[in-house]
């Protein structure tokens, strides 16, 4: 059954306590936490502050996606503030391997993402090692964007190859995803759903969140 993270890259942060409790009653799996650098993406977001924030909120999984710079400088601090998933993106890891293991020393599952015009074939050695890949279905850095078609194919590719070799790890996409784009996701194999603007720019977030995973949960995947 498909999963559901809303973003709180989408919340109104001032009533952050309402609207992640909203959600995790109308069908949310995860949380999902975007974390921007303004170097590696064009814009500034959250800290390991929020990720502890949202730890005293929340008891659903904390998904956080950092698309940052360097990001094994910053493992741990994510790690300690609560993070269950800490996802980089393969882009910006010059020692991919290395920053696996990292993730996983600290005692989080680790992803590794990716931007909509880098290849699947970019990870394909360390995807037997990854609890989460995360397809990237726009280009990273902010919310509200267009799902690109052309990143369905990639979804289908991890698909094949996570049935092919017997792989563990779930795929996640992230990117304009709502009811109109949901169901092509997961037809083509997405497991887990991000969604920020569908979900919390909604003039009700709960029945938004319900809908959407109503939707999720009877796409199925195409034979």
């Amino acid at each position: 059954m498909g999963k559901l993270a809303p973003s709180v890259l989408s919340a109104d942060l001032l009533k952050l306590r309402e609207q992640v409790t909203v959600v995790a009653e109308n069908g949310a799996d995860y949380i999902h936490v975007d974390v921007m650098d303004g170097s590696f993406v064009p814009n500034i977001s959250f800290g390991p502050v929020m990720v502890s924030t949202l730890k005293r909120i929340t008891t659903l999984p904390l998904d956080v996606h950092l698309m940052i710079q360097n990001p094994q400088n910053y493992i741990q601090n994510f790690a300690d503030a609560g993070a269950d998933i800490i996802t980089v993106h393969q882009e910006a890891c010059t020692h991919l391997d290395r920053v696996i293991s990292q993730i996983k020393a600290s005692g989080c599952q680790a992803g590794v993402s990716l931007n909509p015009a880098t290849p699947l074939s970019a990870v394909l050695p360390v995807m037997n090692a990854i609890d989460l890949l995360l397809i990237m279905s726009v280009n990273p850095g902010f919310g509200g964007q267009r799902f690109i078609p052309y990143t369905l194919e990639k979804i289908r590719e991890a698909a094949e190859f996570k049935r092919r070799d017997s792989a563990s790890f779930l795929i996640e996409v992230d990117g304009g995803i709502s009811l109109q784009t949901a169901p092509a996701a997961v037809q083509a194999g997405a497991e887990i759903l991000v969604a920020g603007n569908a979900v919390f720019k909604q003039d009700s977030p709960a029945e938004a969140c319900k809908s959407l995973k109503q939707v999720i949960q009877t796409s199925g995947r195409a034979v």
